[in-house]
């Protein structure tokens, strides 16, 4: 009886609910009449949504009656709102529903289905393989860092983003000088900078403003074949997808104070120029400011990108983006240690480095003013093919003074504890200029009933880097260790006289008058390097049937420069089956990547006479095999995948006997996944494992069988999980905790002169957050235990202790 009255009541109220509610069905073609079949709806404001069937039609149930706006996107057509009333109990019928194609063919995209995404994921990428492939179906491994996991962790450098990516570390912080001044990054066990926006050249002296960014996508691999080998290296490369106009008004403006002095102010504003919303303008920018954890140093920048969308008609549409970078700071903290001699230290507990102590002055910064443009075209050549035409310039500049400090304890005798450090400084005056055009042909398309996705493309890229600074002086000892200061000033300073004692282990003057009086002899060079660059590829997916697909792929690569002419060949295939369709997928690929190789002087033992030895190109290749794995309907992803990386034609030599016969490998594993299984809560985890070791190499090179200081830890993990309460009294109320875990790390590891073992270290972040209405409010606090912590690539860099960021957003 009580069974039938529950039933009863569930009835009740269902028919109550859907006499209150009404349903929405309709179409979604193209221009041609084609219907589109996966386009997303989205009843927008509500957590409503659909996608269309193979016919391009969809229904929608049970919508509360009201006003709303229906918003229709799919990747490569401009999205469409509509205005749509329900009425209680009433099916709406809407007019069919026609999508122009748009310059989102070759953009990045965010699907939303049912109106829950993965919000830590992105479903395809146009950039990884130049082509738009969902990830499931691409057999290369790549990371996605979004926008909304940025905004929740309120994510104001690039160093905190690249956290939440699984395999990736920081090497050493950007130094803003000349021509390599960006962060350097552990990727795979191989250095790589983030060189690359929207899949062009985009270099900088510095590091790059969140401000703009839409996705971060880490690629894994060697990549020389579509993105060359000037700007990526064997372990992958970063490239950043920036924010898109569309074709409504709105937009945001956020406060953010922090520790250290943090204050930022961003705004990101969008308009349409045209009633039509054809012709659309976005600006994002940021002021900065923010001083060091220690006891001297800060930074401060200012950024601002507009870009530009105009589509003209349904064939041909522009994209334009900008981006102005304006900053200037000191120079951070780095302590190299003696590369001549057996390390007198061989830890952090050891060297007794007081953290707190910066050994700089805010008199002397560099400033990094960069500017970048890319601009495309997008014309549909039929409805099979597709011309993309992108430009891209960029200047990147570096003006200041740059120091570091570097160990040089075996020239002092009498000093038997600590590490003596000197100080060498130059003034920088070094810009670099880059050029690429690309021309892209993109085609989708059947040969005897088989699918074919095709880019063929050519690539012309230039740099020229002019350098007009200094040349280095030094400015004074450092002195980091326990030994009395007066037995340091004698051993080490030669001073005797107790009223001339350096009693803070530091003898250097750091004002700028000081250090432009040490310059004012130094010879300033005057030298302008340029490379050319000359590429052709083609890279093609094949479905040999929905399930299994196979990607071939090549590249040649001209190289010139004032001495030096090479030729490189770069191959990759794929192939990818997936037994469940769009939800596994089992891959594997075989990739490769190159280097050209700058000619070497040599001296010949017999007759003294210098000779010149040229190279050919080193290469990389990689075989990789894994899983990716997309549940409940793109609610988890995850992709795990074991890769072998080896390097060959390695020149290594003294000088005196060069040869090109080192090698090396790196092999690992690697897991990551992304999640929102349940309305609210949102997680992305990842772990690595690398191995990696010169094998092969002359019998006296330092290097030999040792483990590669650029690999980083052999052990990565990181996590954010964050819930928000989607209903109730606590609606708009979340939580938000994770970190990152690094095992030990050989930042210095010589045959020679020994090991420097930096240690293991987890660290710990929470933040709350709240949004109501038109206004969120976000609190975090990173390495809640404040624990120390260091990075380095043969030198040590502390790290931030605990520190705290709030920030306040306004919507319109």
């Amino acid at each position: 009886m009580n069974k039938k009255l529950l039933l009863i009541l569930i009835l009740i109220n269902y028919t109550s609910f859907a006499q209150d509610s009404g349903s929405l069905t309709g179409k979604v073609t193209s221009i041609n009449g084609d219907g589109i079949s996966e386009a997303n709806i989205e009843v927008q404001g509500t957590n409503i949504g659909t996608e269309t069937n193979n016919s391009g039609s969809f229904t929608i149930n049970n919508i509360p009656d009201g006003n709303y706006l229906l918003r229709i996107t799919y990747v490569g057509f401009k999205p469409k709102e509509i205005a749509v009333s329900i009425k209680p109990g009433e099916n709406t019928v809407i007019p069919e529903v026609i999508l122009k194609t748009g310059e989102e063919q070759l953009n990045e995209v965010v699907i939303q289905g049912n109106g829950k995404i993965n919000k830590y994921d992105r479903e395809r990428s146009v950039y990884v393989s130049k082509l738009p492939l969902k990830n499931i179906e691409n057999p290369q491994v790549y990371d996605n860092i979004t926008s909304e996991l940025l905004e929740e962790q309120i994510i104001t450098n690039f160093d905190d983003a690249l956290k939440n990516s699984s395999g990736i570390t920081k090497l050493w912080e950007s130094t803003g000088r000349g021509g390599d001044g960006a962060g350097y990054y552990s990727l795979r066990g191989f250095p790589v900078q983030p060189t690359m926006v929207n899949g062009l050249p985009a270099v900088t002296n510095g590091s790059p403003d969140p401000a703009n960014i839409e996705n971060i996508e880490v690629i894994k691999g060697p990549s020389g074949t579509l993105y060359g080998s000037s700007l990526i290296s064997y372990g992958g490369l970063i490239n950043i997808t920036t924010k898109k106009p569309y074709d409504y008004f709105g937009g945001n403006i956020t406060y953010t104070l922090g520790s250290f002095g943090l204050n930022r102010i961003a705004a990101d504003v969008n308009t349409p120029l045209d009633e039509e919303g054809d012709v659309a303008m976005r600006v994002n920018t940021a002021y900065q400011t923010q001083n060091s954890f220690q006891d001297a140093g800060f930074s401060k920048s200012f950024f601002v990108a507009p870009s530009l969308s105009y589509q003209v008609n349904d064939k041909l549409s522009f994209f334009v983006n900008t981006e102005f970078y304006n900053g200037e700071s000191t120079n951070p903290t780095m302590l190299f240690v003696d590369r001549g001699a057996p390390l007198t230290v061989n830890n952090v507990e050891e060297l007794n480095y007081d953290t707190n102590r910066s050994y700089t002055s805010n008199d002397l910064t560099l400033t990094n003013p960069t500017y970048s443009l890319q601009g495309q075209m997008i014309y549909n050549l039929s409805d099979k093919w597709t011309s993309q035409t992108a430009i891209s310039r960029g200047s990147a500049k570096s003006k200041g003074y740059y120091s570091y400090l570097y160990e040089t304890t075996r020239f002092y005798e009498g000093l038997d504890e600590g590490i003596v450090l000197s100080r060498f400084m130059n003034n920088q005056n070094s810009t670099t200029l880059t050029t690429d055009f690309q021309q892209n042909f993109i085609g989708d398309f059947e040969i005897l009933g088989m699918r074919n996705r095709m880019v063929a493309g050519l690539d012309y890229f230039q740099r020229e880097t002019i350098d007009n600074g200094t040349g280095y002086i030094g400015n004074g000892n450092v002195y980091i260790g326990n030994a009395s200061l007066q037995n340091v000033n004698e051993s080490v300073y030669g001073i005797t006289d107790e009223a001339n004692y350096i009693t803070d282990g530091d003898s250097g003057i750091l004002s700028t008058a000081a250090v432009d009086g040490l310059l004012a002899n130094t010879d300033r060079n005057n030298t302008t390097t340029q490379e050319d660059i000359y590429s052709a590829y083609v890279s093609n997916v094949l479905n040999i049937t929905p399930a299994l697909s196979a990607m071939a792929s090549l590249r040649i690569d001209q190289f010139e420069n004032d001495s030096n002419s090479q030729t490189a060949l770069s191959p990759k295939f794929g192939v990818v089956y997936q037994p469940l369709l769009d939800r596994v997928s089992i891959f594997a690929n075989y990739m490769d990547g190159f280097s050209n190789v700058a000619p070497s002087e040599v001296i010949d033992q017999q007759t003294g006479e210098t000779r010149r030895i040229t190279f050919d190109p080193e290469h990389a290749t990689q075989f990789e095999f894994g899983t990716k794995l997309n549940f409940f309907n793109d609610k988890i992803f995850a992709t795990l995948s074991y890769y072998d990386i080896q390097v060959e034609n390695i020149v290594l030599g003294n000088g005196l006997d060069v040869n090109q016969d080192g090698t090396q490998y790196s092999r690992g594993f690697e897991a990551r996944i992304t999640a929102s299984p349940v309305d609210g809560l949102n997680l992305v985890a990842g772990y690595s494992y690398n191995d990696s070791e010169v094998t092969e190499a002359s019998e006296n090179d330092d290097f030999l069988g040792r483990r590669p200081e650029s690999a980083g830890p052999e052990n990565l993990a990181n996590l954010w999980a964050s819930y928000r309460f989607t209903s109730g009294l606590a609606e708009g109320f979340g939580l938000g905790f994770g970190g990152n875990y690094a095992s030990e790390n050989m930042i210095f590891n010589r045959n020679t002169s020994g090991t420097f073992t930096l240690p293991s270290y987890t660290i710990l972040n929470a933040a709350v957050f709240y949004d109501v209405d038109k206004f969120s409010i976000n609190f975090k606090l990173n390495n809640l235990t404040n624990e120390d912590y260091y990075n380095g690539w043969s030198t040590i860099n502390p790290q931030a202790p605990r520190n705290f960021a709030a920030a306040l957003t306004y919507k319109f």
